[in-house]
């Protein structure tokens, strides 16, 4: 960590009564994982190149400039010190820099890996590797996201060419939004519907070269650009999110009948919504460890004799938002853990033509992104708030966090949409039916649980059967519902909010679920697994106070038990910030660089520190500002009659 001489935060971190450095492994994984992260943070936190600070007063070109210099700057080390795939990826993570080499890595190069024949991977992985042409996944068009089948762009063979023309016929069918695609790519992963004859053959991809290798110019026949400033002033905009029209493709961009399972066209999707889950916990993380550090260094009200001012994290208002988001930041690491787990069986199931478990490794990875990446954006800005009016200036960390952030709820599919499909299309977890039929006593509209009193809410069966309940109920009431009216397909477009809610019980279900499997593994360090038992507990009973209502309409609970609930929750929360909140974010192991945060700082420096900041903004240049003799001298001296405005 980048430490001052003076640690303001010393009081807190001597209150420590489990193993944080145990703890750290925890978060990471593995012992291996946690020593490829901590050096490769290290070494981005040390290279002045990948400095950040002035980020957010920097125009659009500026922007998009040093994203460049930082992704080729990255590039030649990864070369210099030889780093492997896997390292390689974890260096860029800590760049911390949205940029189009993002989509080159994330979509282009596992797409390749994915759904090409061997011939394909051989001509195109080795130039994708090198970086000798960068690509981008161009599948959203202007008027169609998340409706896949809805896509405009046409492939049309033409046999007397022998080549496939690419074509936007109509303006809505423009490329709208791809990373990278604006100025950087040279070559596109491009989705458009395969026409040969007559016949319609539905949405397949195909590599189209985008620019000229010699002078970036785009080839004949192809209208590129930018699609302009996105929310947030630095944000998301040094990445050049790009538009596409596109007439005829020449053989470079010629299509191959793959030999690849076309089940495979979906683990590209499944492949990055997982890394979406798993970076949500990572950003929720930063946000957390920002306002939780803030939280104790801040003192407002409580003292009436002179004495210190009571610190922030101390009350229990600001203990009840923060915890809870402390706590779901380690669900989603979890969960994360679990999905990529469950990824890598399924492409080892389907290269050997096993496709049983892709229904439900798609759902899970739609339904767990949605509901990640919709509690994380509102996470990061509820985080925000809770650092007061400091919270909102840019050296806080967290506007541009969130700014960052926040396209997730968009991108591999819209949030709602995903928990509608979901439900819709019925593909909740096998082990959801295995335990309804397991236990067909936990969906009687009648039968509560055992929970009589506070310590019934710390135990793992207890709360797995409520969300287990909850889950099945909703569901089934929707089920009832839909088979009440005149027709199913009316039935769903009825009912689309109330199936979206049964989604996001189900998915709340897994999250809880792994959290507690985690707990059920042999956690070394000294009270380490005592206080993932506490985060666990304050993840699942916020979850019930925020979700009372539909605990106690579908009666898995009554208002007593929904009260001893929360009194335990109270419980909890004195229990965490006693002794231990600022080791659980010191666990996440971030780096000052990388949480970008003055009021996050490791040190807990933080008013000087922001004081320093001030300075630095460019309005500060100059005591007197530009514009002062044009307009500000006449205002004051009453002479606007005679200013030229």
């Amino acid at each position: 960590m980048e430490r001052a001489s003076v640690d303001h935060l010393a009081h807190e971190r001597n209150k420590a009564q489990f193993d944080v450095e145990a703890m750290k492994i925890v978060w990471a994984g593995s012992k291996h994982a946690f020593d490829v992260s901590n050096r490769m943070a290290r070494l981005v936190a040390s290279d002045p190149v990948f400095d950040k600070g002035d980020r957010h007063l920097l125009g659009r070109k500026e922007l998009f400039k040093e994203a460049m210099r930082k992704a080729a700057h990255g590039w030649r080390l990864i070369n210099e010190l030889r780093l492997s795939d896997e390292v390689a990826s974890r260096f860029r993570s800590f760049i911390d820099e949205p940029s189009f080499i993002d989509a080159h890595w994330e979509m282009f190069v596992p797409t390749i890996k994915g759904q090409c024949n061997e011939e394909q991977k051989q001509k195109w992985l080795p130039l994708a590797n090198k970086l000798q042409i960068i690509g981008c996944y161009a599948q959203t068009e202007l008027g169609h996201g998340s409706n896949v089948r809805g896509l405009e762009t046409t492939a049309t063979f033409d046999p007397i060419s022998d080549e496939f023309v690419i074509n936007s016929p109509t303006l809505t069918s423009t490329k709208w939004w791809p990373g990278g695609l604006g100025k950087a790519s040279t070559h596109a992963i491009v989705f458009a519907r395969l026409k040969l004859g007559t016949q319609d053959h539905g949405v397949h991809g195909f590599i189209v070269q985008l620019r000229s290798l010699d002078d970036h110019v785009p080839l004949p026949g192809i209208t590129i650009g930018d699609i302009g400033m996105k929310f947030g002033n630095g944000g998301y905009n040094a990445m050049d999110n790009g538009f596409l029209r596109l007439s005829q493709v020449t053989r470079e961009g010629k299509f191959l009948e793959s030999n690849v399972p076309r089940q495979l066209v979906y683990s590209a999707m499944i492949y990055v919504r997982q890394t979406i889950v798993s970076d949500a916990s990572i950003a929720l993380s930063r946000a957390a460890c920002i306002a939780t550090r803030y939280s104790a260094i801040r003192r407002q009200f409580g003292s009436h004799d002179g004495g210190l001012e009571t610190q922030l994290i101390d009350y229990k208002t600001q203990q009840s938002r923060l915890f809870p988001l402390l706590a779901s930041a380690y669900a989603f690491r979890f969960v994360g853990e679990w999905l990529k787990l469950l990824y890598t069986d399924l492409t080892r199931r389907i290269l050997s033509n096993d496709f049983s478990t892709l229904p439900e490794t798609h759902s899970c990875t739609a339904g767990l992104k949605s509901l990640t990446t919709s509690i994380t954006a509102g996470a990061i800005d509820e985080c925000r708030k809770l650092c007061g009016g400091h919270g909102y200036l840019c050296s806080s960390g967290l506007p541009q966090l969130f700014a960052a952030y926040v396209p997730a709820c968009t991108y591999e599919g819209e949030n709602y949409v995903m928990l509608v499909q979901v439900s819709r299309e019925g593909r909740f977890s096998a082990g959801f039916w295995k335990t309804l039929h397991r236990n067909n006593s936990l969906y009687e509209a009648s039968k509560t649980f055992d929970a009589l009193y506070l310590q019934d809410w710390l135990k793992p069966c207890v709360s797995m059967e409520v969300f287990e309940a909850r889950s099945m109920r909703m569901l089934i009431a929707c089920a009832q519902n839909i088979s009440k009216m005149p027709n199913q397909e009316e039935g769903f477009a009825e009912l689309s909010s109330d199936l979206a809610e049964a989604a996001t019980a189900h998915c709340q279900l897994i999250v809880v679920s792994k959290f507690i499997e985690k707990l059920r593994e042999n956690i070394p360090g000294e009270g380490v697994k005592d206080q993932l038992e506490v985060l666990c507990n304050i993840y699942i009973l916020s979850l019930i106070h925020k979700h009372k209502g539909d605990f106690l309409s579908t009666r898995c609970i009554t208002p007593k038990q929904a009260s001893l609930a929360n009194d335990q929750l109270r419980r909890l929360y004195t229990q965490v910030s006693s002794s231990k909140r600022n080791h659980l974010v010191d666990a996440f192991n971030h780096t000052d660089h990388y949480l970008g945060s003055v009021l996050g700082r490791y040190d807990g420096n933080v008013y000087p520190k922001l004081y320093e900041e001030a300075w630095r903004d460019p309005l500060n240049d100059s005591v007197v500002p530009d514009g002062y003799t044009e307009y500000l001298r006449p205002m004051l001296k009453q002479q606007l009659h005679n200013a030229r405005l």
